[in-house]
C-alpha cells in the first residue's frame, strides 16, 4: 500500500513538473494560477487512470485482483493513456490549446514520466530476483 501511495504522489509530482516545464519554456508567467490552470485537465486524466486501474485490481473490470499498479503494462500504459487522451479532451472542452504538435509532445514526455520510473521498478524487481 505504502509503495502505490507513493507512486501516486510520484506520477502527481511528474504531470505538475510536465506542465510547469511546458510552461516555461513558452515563457508564460510562472504563476500558481496559470500552472493550476495548465494542470488541471492532465492530473483530471490522471485520475481516472487511476480509478480505473483500482477498479482493475479490485477485479470489478476484468482485472485480477491484487494485481501491480506499479507495472509499466496495463497498469502504466491505462495511466497514461487516460492522461493524455483526457487531459486533451478537457483542453478541447476549456478552450485550452491541442496542436498536434503539442499532442505528440504531451504523450511523449507523459509516457516518459509515468512509464519510466515503472520500468525502472520493473528492472529494479528483476535483479533482486535474479
Amino acid at each position: 500500500m505504502r509503495r502505490t501511495t507513493a507512486l501516486l504522489v510520484l506520477d502527481v509530482v511528474l504531470v505538475v513538473a510536465f506542465c510547469a516545464i511546458g510552461r516555461r519554456s513558452h515563457e508564460e508567467a510562472s504563476s500558481l494560477t496559470g500552472l493550476a490552470n495548465t494542470a488541471w485537465p492532465f492530473l483530471s486524466g490522471l485520475a481516472a487512470g487511476w480509478l480505473v486501474v483500482a477498479a482493475r485490481l479490485r477485479g470489478q473490470l476484468g482485472g485480477s485482483p491484487g494485481a501491480d499498479p506499479a507495472a509499466v503494462l496495463p497498469s502504466g500504459v491505462i495511466i497514461w493513456a487516460a492522461t493524455l487522451v483526457i487531459g486533451m479532451i478537457l483542453r478541447v472542452v476549456s478552450g485550452q490549446g491541442t496542436a498536434v504538435s503539442f499532442v505528440i509532445v504531451a504523450g511523449t514526455v507523459l509516457a516518459i514520466f509515468l512509464l519510466g520510473p515503472r520500468a525502472l521498478l520493473a528492472v529494479r524487481r528483476r535483479r533482486l530476483t535474479v
